[in-house]
């Protein structure tokens, strides 16, 4: 018969150096940490002062949560990626995963090792947070949104629920993302065939951008500084700064005369 496997409370946990526990932080009691990774390696967990975890979320080894943030129920924090991801081959290893002051990730958010949610931000019900993503200060992310491994996302950003980033993006500071947006990092969709893959080309969204609901990032391109795409466009080329671009494909109908 096999053995149960034991789970280390916080407590024990605390006494082995594991778990760091401000005093006025609120763990429910259905919380779980865990300190070590696919690898064996151990990494500590410390949650700030007047953070909030809440009922049934996990913390993954290497997870910080700094003063007055707020985890929902059912996220799961700093968790290690294993498998096959962007032509690499993943063990399971953590990293440090920081989750800032006042920063609230609602019910459900999956944010993986090397995540880090600045300061103030809010991440939607749901959302996924792939490796090393990174989400500047007073960002909102919608709910149901997938942030695929090394986008950054700037400060101020907002992002519509149902949104697909793909693979190191970056978007600008104060750039707002429509719902439904879908983005495209392979201009000739090869996978695992090392021997016929190009380079992976990102779009990219600058500064004060506006992306519309339902917009289609083609490879490759820039959505240039305080542009506008309307709803629906797909776009196959980069869109000059400050230009409102409409269609499919995407052509551009005049100038942004309403910039941040």
């Amino acid at each position: 018969m096999t053995p149960t496997p034991m789970v280390s409370t916080w407590a024990d946990l605390a006494a082995e150096g594991l778990v760091n526990i401000a005093p006025s932080a609120i763990i429910h009691p259905t919380a779980v940490a865990i300190p070590t990774d696919r690898t064996g390696h151990q990494r500590r967990i410390i949650i700030g002062p007047n953070a909030v975890i809440g009922a049934f979320a996990i913390l993954h080894g290497g997870t910080e949560i700094a003063a007055d943030a707020e985890i929902g129920d059912h996220c799961n924090i700093g968790l290690p990626e294993t498998g096959y991801a962007l032509r690499e081959h993943h063990a399971g290893e953590g990293a440090c995963t920081l989750i800032a002051t006042g920063a609230v990730l609602r019910s459900g958010v999956i944010a993986y090792a090397g995540t880090k949610v600045g300061p103030g931000s809010a991440v939607g019900h749901h959302t996924l947070l792939r490796t090393a993503v990174v989400v500047g200060k007073d960002a909102q992310l919608g709910h149901s949104m997938t942030v695929e491994r090394g986008t950054r996302i700037g400060d101020g950003v907002r992002c519509s629920p149902l949104t697909h980033l793909t693979a190191n993006m970056r978007i600008g500071n104060r750039a707002f993302i429509g719902a439904r947006v879908a983005t495209i990092n392979d201009k000739h969709l090869i996978w695992r065939d090392p021997e016929h893959e190009a380079p992976l080309e990102p779009p990219r969204v600058e500064a004060g951008a506006k992306v519309g609901t339902g917009v289609v990032l083609m490879a490759g391109v820039v959505v240039g500084a305080g542009a506008l795409v309307g709803a629906g466009s797909v776009v196959t080329r980069s869109v000059e700064p400050g230009a409102v671009v409409y269609g499919s494909p995407a052509k551009v109908h005049g100038k942004n005369e309403v910039l941040r």
